[in-house]
């Protein structure tokens, strides 16, 4: 049995609130930070203990402000510093906590940091950011950003390339200039003395620039923005100079990292980070793929269990809903966002919600590029078509893993745009909002809403499901459909049984699974008493968990 630290964030759940489409207090269609004051009741019934809150930071807003132009204030479209200060206070108030969503890899290209730099050679802060010579009259290498065909960007003035791995608005930071670093910890600290919570890191894979930008032998692989050395020698230091002074929870954004690469973010014994979102499964399993998946989490169990933390969560402000992409969003919708749900809060790891993944929110096919906001989308869909590819054809492709699916508005009633706004959204509401929304969420007691509310009691009363031992049954190891696993802390061993498919299947349980004392906790479906003890038929996506 793995030894733990107990921690109060690793008993947490998280709720991840993407403000511009949570819920507009104003009715300028944008959502905003009083419009979360409004709704902190509903988020706090669910359960949950932490909010993170996507950026609220001033910036021009070209990638959903992960642009940031001042670090110290507030994005108008967000509200004031004044409403941010009583967001945090009536968060504290009803027992939760508040995060903040944080970028330091770059920031916008109108940050006064940036202008200064751009303004000539020998601007002081001129190194504050990455800026190169032309190699033969090109780019300084062949490296290709995020969200366009290269890191690089000319700048007439001062005739040198600046680095970019997002857009050509979003300038990579020089961490490796001190003077820098000292004015990023300064900024936290600011945050920090204020009374948040902690910090979620964005991009945080990719402080560290490598020696020399050498070629890269397949530009199309973007993992060579990750990870180079140095990276983790920052991280120590931030903990050093910011975290370690406060009673927080900090969980960075991880691209392209193996087990063993994130357990030096979040080793306990290695003052960095306390937890990490890797992206395996969202980033690298367009589509649902259980044996990819189990593979995932053995080796992620196995790599950081008992020494750090990791997360576990299906989609976010940057991917596809989980029930569209990974579940069943027609004839099983309820039942397969169930399903996810008991997966994700019953496998090791501090479960994240995405706003709407509690009601079954649905991911969303527009006709049109112009209804799409996505930069990194319609980049890439200006790319191919200029490339001579077919604009509904690249449209088509490009719709499934549109970051845009997870960014449609809240759907809180049937009334016009769902009761998000009274004005007009900023971007379209999903039309599903009828059927699916939080006030007949909340009027159903078999609700997707309801469901959640009971596993995260589950979870809150029974350390069974933060601290217990993760074990597979091995009849289904290679089970293309079902997941079968125990968690086992001390005495107490629960198991957990999915049926991951739109067919029905059945397990034959061991004697030591079928006991007199086998209670259930859970489940998505309604459960005969008079089932056979052995043999449990499993309706398509359902989900049960037993105590053992």
């Amino acid at each position: 049995m793995a030894e733990h630290i107990k921690k109060w964030w690793k008993e947490a759940v998280v709720y991840q609130v993407y403000w511009r489409s949570f819920y507009d207090s104003n009715g300028d269609g944008y959502g905003d930070m009083e419009g979360l004051i409004h709704k902190l009741d509903y988020i706090r019934e669910l359960g949950v203990d932490i909010i993170w809150l996507n950026p609220i930071y001033d910036s021009p807003d070209l990638d959903n402000g992960y642009d940031i132009s001042g670090y110290e204030t507030v994005m108008p479209k967000a509200g004031t510093m004044e409403v941010w200060e009583k967001l945090l206070a009536e968060v504290h108030a009803r027992g939760m906590k508040l995060i903040m969503d944080l970028v330091v890899n770059h920031t916008s290209d109108r940050h006064p940091w940036f202008l200064e730099s751009k303004s000539s050679r020998d601007n002081p802060k001129r190194d504050w950011y990455i800026w190169k010579d032309a190699k033969d009259g090109e780019a300084p290498n062949n490296w290709r950003s995020y969200f366009s065909p290269s890191t690089w960007e000319w700048d007439e003035q001062t005739e040198q390339y600046y680095f970019h791995s997002f857009a050509v608005e979003q300038p990579d930071l020089n961490w490796a200039n001190p003077e820098l670093r000292e004015e990023i910890y300064r900024t936290m600290t600011y945050w920090m003395d204020k009374g948040i919570d902690g910090f979620r890191l964005d991009a945080i894979a990719l402080l560290a620039k490598p020696d020399g930008f050498p070629d890269a032998d397949n530009p199309a692989d973007i993992h060579y923005l990750t990870n180079h050395p140095g990276l983790h020698d920052y991280m120590r230091e931030m903990n050093e100079r910011v975290f370690r002074h406060y009673d927080i929870v900090t969980v960075g954004e991880t691209a392209f990292v193996t087990p063993e690469e994130g357990l030096k973010f979040v080793g306990e014994d290695r003052r960095e980070l306390n937890m990490l979102f890797h992206f395996e499964v969202c980033d690298e399993m367009p589509s649902w793929d259980m044996l990819r998946f189990k593979d995932i989490q053995r080796r992620w169990y196995k790599g950081l269990w008992g020494k750090g933390s990791n997360s576990q969560f299906l989609n976010n402000h940057d991917h596809t809903r989980q029930v569209t992409r990974f579940g069943n969003d027609g004839p099983y919708r309820v039942e397969s966002a169930k399903l996810l749900a008991t997966m994700l809060h019953t496998l090791p790891g501090i479960p994240y919600i995405y706003q709407g993944e509690e009601i079954g929110m649905t991911g969303v096919r527009f006709d049109s590029i112009e209804d799409y906001d996505d930069i990194a989308m319609r980049n890439r869909y200006d790319e191919e078509v200029a490339k001579g590819g077919d604009p509904q054809e690249v449209l088509l492709r490009l719709q499934p893993l549109s970051r845009d699916n997870s960014r449609t508005p809240m759907q809180w009633d049937d009334s016009a745009y769902a009761g998000f706004t009274t004005g007009t959204p900023w971007i379209k509401v999903n039309p599903n909002y009828a059927e699916i929304n939080v006030a007949q969420d909340l009027a159903d007691p078999s609700s997707v809403y309801r469901y959640y509310q009971q596993l995260i009691a589950l979870r809150k009363n029974n350390e069974v499901m933060v601290y217990g031992d993760f074990e597979e049954l091995p009849e289904w190891l290679e089970d293309e459909h079902l997941y079968v696993y125990t968690r086992t802390l001390g005495e107490t061993r629960w198991l957990i049984v999915l049926n991951h498919s739109d067919e029905t299947s059945f397990i034959r349980l061991s004697s030591e699974y079928i006991g007199p004392t086998r209670k259930l906790l859970i489940s998505n479906y309604a459960v005969s008493e008079a089932e056979s003890v052995d043999r449990i038929v499993l309706r398509p996506h359902e989900a049960r968990i037993y105590e053992l």
